[in-house]
């Protein structure tokens, strides 16, 4: 029994057709890759690539936030040493001054002018410690009270004690970058302010209580120091994650392109080929399939 099948024109002309849809239709990818720059536009181009993608998007998202919020904290940081370093100053200043009225050759008019230059910086220092940053409370910890500290020193925006204030900067780890007020100027009845209090009261009534009042001013000179550098480790450890966040997301661009992005020059030589396939084919085509009269009659 022969084997051989009969080819016509017609099924020629269909699976001509057919091989030549093909071709158009990887020509249209090619163009539509070259001219969006990438390799992905839909799931269906490549459903492997496109799951990797999406879990680059979404690191990236979640590193730029750690990066943010690393910003934020430098910031607070930032804000919480200037107003640091300037009442250490004036904390200073006050210290000399209580040196000048503890001199037994200073008068009465004397002592009560140095009294009125300590109370100006108590009240100045209070408006340090009431200090806000992006309209929260520099030293407030997390209360509701936007002014940490009543005008008679006394602190009123949380109970005293640490209260962390945080930022997140890696998966599962984060940096607290407030400082509260009693830890900065000291516990409730004994803080930087009651200190000032009493030595412009002693300036002016018992110029023999200034020696306690400069031992309690040295101590709160410490404390204020002590939080300084505090402050300069958190800010070191913020800088070095923030670094690493930038360096990660860099990374993780690079590996989504790996992923998104074409090969410029390469899908340029690919689409030439398949122009100049697709103009062969055509050409072949129209020499096989040469339209007769019985064409015209169907």
């Amino acid at each position: 029994m022969s084997t051989a099948f009969r080819i016509t024109q017609r099924s020629v002309a269909q699976r001509t057709n057919s091989n030549l849809q093909y071709a158009l239709s990887r020509l249209a990818k090619t163009q539509e890759q070259l001219s969006s720059g990438r390799l992905i536009s839909r799931p269906s181009d490549s459903p492997v690539g496109t799951v990797s993608a999406l879990r680059f998007r979404a690191e990236i998202r979640q590193t730029e936030q750690f990066a943010r919020n690393a910003d934020d904290g430098l910031a607070w940081l930032g804000n919480a040493d200037r107003m640091l370093t300037s009442s250490l100053d004036q904390v200073r200043r006050a210290r000399e001054l209580t040196l000048q009225g503890a001199n037994g050759s200073a008068g009465p008019d004397a002592r009560n002018a140095i009294a009125l230059e300590i109370e100006a910086i108590r009240d100045s220092l209070l408006g340090i410690a009431n200090s806000q940053h992006a309209g929260r409370p520099l030293f407030g910890g997390t209360g509701e009270a936007t002014r940490p500290y009543a005008p008679d020193g006394s602190y009123i925006a949380d109970p005293p004690g640490p209260v962390v204030v945080a930022r997140a900067v890696a998966p599962g780890e984060s940096v607290r970058i407030n400082i509260t007020g009693p830890e900065v100027f000291g516990p409730e009845g004994a803080n930087l302010f009651d200190v000032l209090t009493q030595i412009a009261d002693d300036l002016r009534n018992d110029p023999a209580g200034l020696a306690g009042g400069m031992n309690a001013l040295d101590e709160r000179m410490r404390g204020i120091t002590d939080a300084l550098g505090d402050i300069g480790a958190r800010t070191n450890r913020l800088e070095v994650m923030r670094d690493r966040a930038v360096d990660q997301i860099g990374a993780l661009k690079h590996n989504l392109s790996e992923v998104e992005d074409i090969d410029l020059p390469a899908t340029i030589m690919d689409l030439q080929l398949q122009e100049t396939a697709y103009k062969a084919a055509l050409s072949a085509t129209a020499r096989v399939l040469q339209p007769s009269l019985v064409d015209f009659l169907r």
